[in-house]
């Protein structure tokens, strides 16, 4: 009985392994947030290393992003990170939205909750070290204060409905 059920689950493990995620890369860089906030090297060199491939439209996968059930895990994680702040489409966004992103880029990072821990058991250099922090917060804030240096204040303010 209990090769039966071995069998079966090989089975299924093999067979799943022709059922694949689409893949996050899109190299379209036209809504960029580089094409509004210009990014010093440094702080562009961290964001590849330790944010684009979960909040771009283009990520570099793993060799075991090939394994299922672990593609599937990946795909979800990068569309969340998507959902959450997407550089690639960040000036599609409002305003107001594109404001509080930032803030949000600043909040975590301070935080120290971004990357995430599961990334970085995987990518060691995507953990930062004090002075990228540094510079993403700096950067994020001057970002900031360009908003707030074009719009009006209220146009700033994220409504909560």
């Amino acid at each position: 009985m209990l090769k039966k059920i071995a069998y079966g689950l090989l089975a299924i493990l093999l067979i799943i392994q022709f059922i694949r995620p689409e893949r996050n890369s899109s190299d379209n860089q036209s809504n960029h947030i580089r094409t509004v906030f210009p990014i010093p090297a440094e702080v562009e060199q961290t964001f590849q290393v330790a944010c684009y491939d979960c909040h771009s439209n283009k990520t570099t996968y793993p060799w075991y992003a090939n394994i299922q059930p672990v593609a599937w895990w990946l795909a979800n994680h990068v569309e969340e990170g998507k959902q959450h702040l997407n550089f690639s489409e960040f000036t599609k966004r409002k305003i107001a939205i594109q404001n509080h992103k930032l803030e949000e880029v600043i909040e975590t990072v301070k935080e120290g909750e971004m990357p995430l821990n599961s990334y970085t058991w995987t990518h060691g250099d995507a953990k930062l070290s004090d002075a990228q922090k540094a510079g993403i917060t700096q950067w994020a804030q001057a970002a900031m204060d360009t908003l707030k240096a074009r719009y009006p204040a209220d146009s700033l303010v994220l409504r909560r409905k």
